[in-house]
């Protein structure tokens, strides 16, 4: 079954609470605890996808200067981001991540350090040249939107040397990028990439980041500390969003409505899902997409992705309540849930 609005709700979601977090890390653990999360976020994320993707996106045979700057431009585009790719020479090659930028939704930008977007460069666009077995490839940042900026914007250069590991990052603030001729940077095979194709891999982007980033919450901070940031992100994000949701989706009100709205977001995630209606609906999902593959999930993860749930549900109706019955996590057979009606408490005159 094909629901791109499904698919487009759970992106949204998730790129949401990708952008919370980041907000709340820096809010209450600082600047530089957001920059290392962005690095060791990033980091991670370059392992698993920068080598794969350069095959699956037809870049294997270009060279190393001009891969790195056309993985970025493609793969962030597929994900809905904006970004332009222009080539200088072959050991030459720029990208520019056009505002609004995706990963700073909106105004949030504004509550974003500079460490963040350091944390970003550290993390993956430095590597690429490690990754690809080029000691001489390094990134030149020029700007960066978090400084107030036109974008972040860069170049990898390859040298004529090895760099060291501090000069495989270095800013060069003031240098201006050429302008961008689409005709002239790599294109996807429109064949392959379908429009459903493309709508799916922007759902799987957005939760991809979230996949790697809970548990990192808790390598970084403890699984206390994790589980608290994420949770109350999350419930924040998804309050603020549920408006955004309701209008792609539609949810009939009351208990059941909103039972029905968790199994198509569910089923838009890939995972299987059921529900026994009722005045108390009962809900059980069988998989957890989001966490597949991950070999030890830290048990804050659950509260921070439930977190989700419960922030939609408390603007649906808010006078219901989303009760954990079991968890998959922690050994049950599946997540299962019951909504109830919120006990109303006495008045006393």
């Amino acid at each position: 079954m094909h629901d791109q609005a499904g698919w487009y709700a759970v992106a949204l979601l998730h790129h949401r609470l990708l952008t919370g977090l980041l907000l709340r890390v820096t809010l209450e653990r600082g600047a530089a605890a957001a920059g290392d999360f962005a690095f060791h976020l990033f980091r991670r994320q370059h392992h698993e996808k920068f080598l794969p993707g350069i095959e699956k996106l037809g870049l294997a045979n270009q060279p190393d200067a001009i891969k790195a700057a056309g993985y970025h431009y493609l793969a962030n585009r597929i994900g809905g981001v904006k970004v332009e790719f222009m080539r200088e020479h072959d050991r030459k090659a720029w990208v520019h991540f056009v505002p609004p930028r995706w990963i700073y939704d909106g105004a949030a930008l504004c509550g974003i350090p500079t460490e963040v977007s350091r944390g970003v460069l550290r993390g993956w666009y430095a590597q690429n040249g490690t990754s690809l077995g080029n000691p001489n490839l390094g990134f030149v940042c020029t700007s960066q939107t978090t400084d107030g900026q036109g974008g972040l914007t860069g170049y990898f250069l390859e040298h004529d040397h090895p760099l060291a590991p501090d000069q495989r990052l270095r800013f060069s603030p003031g240098e201006t990028a050429p302008r961008f001729d689409p005709e002239t940077a790599p294109q996807l095979d429109l064949a392959a990439w379908t429009e459903t194709r493309l709508a799916r891999a922007r759902r799987t982007y957005a939760m991809d980041y979230i996949r790697t980033g809970l548990p990192i919450l808790a390598e970084l901070f403890g699984p206390a500390t994790a589980a608290h940031l994420g949770h109350t992100t999350a419930r924040m994000v998804a309050m603020q969003s549920y408006d955004d949701i309701a209008a792609l989706l539609a949810p009939d009100p009351g208990a059941e409505g909103f039972a029905r709205l968790a199994q198509r977001l569910a089923h838009a995630q890939d995972d299987d899902f059921a529900l026994a209606p009722g005045p108390e609906p009962r809900l059980r999902q069988t998989t957890w997409r989001l966490m597949r593959g991950v070999p030890a999930v830290p048990d804050s993860v659950f509260p921070a992705w439930n977190g989700l749930l419960e922030g939609l549900l408390a603007v649906h109706d808010r006078l219901l309540r989303l009760h954990v019955e079991a968890r998959r996590d922690l050994g049950d057979p599946a997540f299962e849930w019951t909504i109830r009606p919120l006990p109303l408490r006495p008045q006393h005159f």
